[in-house]
């Protein structure tokens, strides 16, 4: 059983990464990109399944991958019913459910249908998702929203949160069961900041299209009034709104790029709106570590980091000198959801993972 690979599947919007490992060395890693018009003929994310499926086999079969050693499909996503943080393996109840979009529709929504497609035409293999974006540990007192109508939910990057975490607790040869930790994950798309107690996420913004700090494309939190003002200005129909908040806003909106590396250029080249801007982006995730840390009362082990933006000179003094009296802060720049996933994948194939039925 230790011989069979894992293979790992990552759609985004516009690319579909792949990766076969080992056990856990990698073997094969590729990055299908996908065109405007190459998506445009779809109706919506889900009718992109074949498609996506259809280029991931070609690529497997082109670089000479032997699919009856694949034993287990490890998928990223996607927006499913609120569940614990583990190993799921892909069933109908949770297929259906990514197909109506229970939680919102994104294009990792594909990555457990991708998955069970391809698993189901493999000898001796099954799929499976890992901490998925809607883990929900939320204490209930951090579920108020100020509206009764109106309840908060955790959508954030679950499975960086976790495996950070735990690589961050056994460097220091602790459990992260008993680490008090503020984790932030800061993505080309959110920003998610979590306060982890007793092995669990128990308040975090919610990161995919509402609260907490500004990010490459998204708003981040906005005041709320003018939010309003704004939807019925007549300037926006619903979906557009929801496009502004999620894909046009922060540095993209302010200055006309997602690119990190065409920001950080441009701060280097002396650009003052790049420079003030990239600034008040780690003011606000600043904030957020703060108000975490009184989530936990201030007694915090550690501020874990992660994103490429921290091998920016400029973005990590502007960050740290407003945080590093909290806590210890250990930075991680790269950050690999396929090895990840993989590492759950890993532990399937030993028999060490307690593998969750999703109803």
């Amino acid at each position: 059983m230790s011989a069979k690979h894992i293979l790992v599947i990552y759609p985004e919007v516009d690319v579909t990464k792949i990766a076969v490992y080992r056990n856990i060395s990698l073997i094969f890693l590729k990055s299908i990109r996908h065109k405007p018009e190459a998506l445009s003929v779809f109706a919506n994310v889900i009718a992109e399944l074949d498609y996506r499926t259809g280029l991931i086999l070609e690529e497997l079969k082109n670089n000479q991958i032997d699919l009856a050693d694949i034993s287990v499909v490890m998928a990223r996503g996607g927006l499913i019913k609120p569940l614990k943080s583990g190993v799921y393996q892909v069933n109908e109840a949770m297929k259906r459910d990514l197909r109506v979009g229970v939680m919102g529709m994104h294009a990792t929504n594909l990555g457990g249908l991708i998955a069970d497609k391809i698993a189901s035409q493999l000898p001796d293999a099954k799929a499976y998702l890992a901490d998925p974006v809607v883990v929900d540990e939320l204490e209930p007192i951090a579920r108020v929203s100020g509206l009764p109508e109106i309840e908060r939910n955790s959508i954030f990057h679950a499975l960086n949160h976790k495996n950070v975490s735990r690589e961050y607790a056994k460097s220091i040869n602790r459990s992260y069961d008993e680490l008090n930790l503020i984790v932030a994950y800061i993505g080309s798309g959110g920003v998610s900041v979590g306060a982890h107690h007793g092995g669990k996420v128990i308040d975090v913004n919610q990161a995919f299209d509402g609260d907490g700090p500004f990010s490459m494309t998204r708003t981040g939190g906005l005041p709320v009034g003018q939010v309003i003002d704004l939807c019925f200005s007549g300037k926006y129909t619903r979906e557009q709104m929801r496009k502004l908040v999620t894909e046009q806003g922060g540095i993209q909106a302010y200055l006309g790029t997602k690119s990190l590396s065409q920001v950080l250029a441009m701060i280097d080249e002396g650009d003052e709106q790049a420079t003030f801007i990239m600034d008040a982006m780690a003011y606000q995730i600043a904030k957020e570590i703060g108000s975490m840390a009184t989530v936990l009362n201030c007694n915090v082990d550690a501020i874990l980091i992660m994103g490429s933006i921290m091998n920016s000179k400029f973005f990590t003094n502007q960050l740290m000198h407003r945080i590093e009296k909290i806590a210890t802060v250990s930075v991680y720049p790269i950050v690999n959801d396929l090895d990840s996933l993989a590492m759950n994948g890993m532990m399937i194939v030993r028999g060490e993972a307690d593998i969750v039925e999703y109803i």
